[in-house]
């Protein structure tokens, strides 16, 4: 099939925040990140305000929301304190993610499934407050599924452990999960939920995920940071826009 439109690149600064957060200081500025990221050719900036704070504050999602002229996806937990942040804020987009405070980034995909009644109850205000609600999953039609019956209107899919095959230089395994990734934007497309993607993107593993019709934004953010320190974050982005527009027939 023809590409679904214009593929969205949401860039997202949380570990800006965490280079700030190691002095305690107010340097370097995430919103000033943000700013950079939007002028570089980002379709939005992603954020993910964590319980423990560990990187993106309070202050930061209120700076955003009045800085920001492209949208902001807030990523969070599924917790009252959550979501009485982001019914205050009303931002573009939520994303709905699993969070363990003793992990490093998130690890994977939400269990929807598992939890379908109290996950339908919990995004219901999100969108009668007009908030686009992502859920932040594995590519395993039992978890689409449950996403498209709890009124979910995007799936994000996690490409983590595509990425990390692929750095350890399993590619059959990488291709393997690929596959899956494929199929499942697909799947996910036929139930009418519309797809994103993102976490351990990079240079070199971004094309075959661009490449995929149903898919409509990418988000990306660590390998953007940490690129940004040698090249600087809008030659970072540039390269990063390139690569996903060449992945597009």
């Amino acid at each position: 099939m023809e590409p679904l439109g214009k593929l969205r690149l949401g860039v997202n600064i949380d570990h800006v925040a965490t280079v700030r957060n190691a002095r305690g200081g107010a340097y370097p500025d995430p919103l000033r990140a943000a700013k950079l990221a939007e002028e570089a050719g980002a379709d939005g900036i992603t954020a993910h305000l964590r319980e423990d704070r560990r990187h993106i504050s309070d202050a930061d999602i209120d700076g955003l929301m009045e800085v920001l002229s492209v949208p902001l996806n807030f990523e969070m937990a599924a917790t009252d304190e959550m979501q009485a942040i982001a019914l205050r804020h009303k931002p573009h987009a939520v994303c709905i993610v699993p969070e363990k405070r003793e992990e490093r980034t998130t690890e994977g995909g939400l269990e929807v499934a598992r939890e379908e009644n109290k996950l339908a109850h919990f995004i219901a205000p999100l969108r009668d407050a007009g908030c686009r609600v992502s859920i932040f999953i594995a590519a395993d039609r039992k978890q689409i599924e449950a996403a498209a019956r709890i009124g979910a209107e995007v799936i994000e899919l996690h490409t983590g452990a595509y990425c990390d095959h692929f750095a350890e230089g399993n590619h059959d395994k990488a291709q393997e999960e690929l596959k899956a990734l494929r199929d499942m934007s697909a799947y996910a497309h036929s139930l009418g939920l519309e797809v994103h993607a993102g976490h351990g993107l990079t240079y070199d593993t971004v094309k075959p995920v661009a490449a995929f019709p149903e898919v409509m934004e990418l988000n990306i953010g660590h390998f953007l940071i940490g690129e940004a320190i040698f090249r600087g974050m809008t030659p970072a982005i540039a390269e990063m826009r390139r690569l996903m527009d060449e992945a597009r027939p």
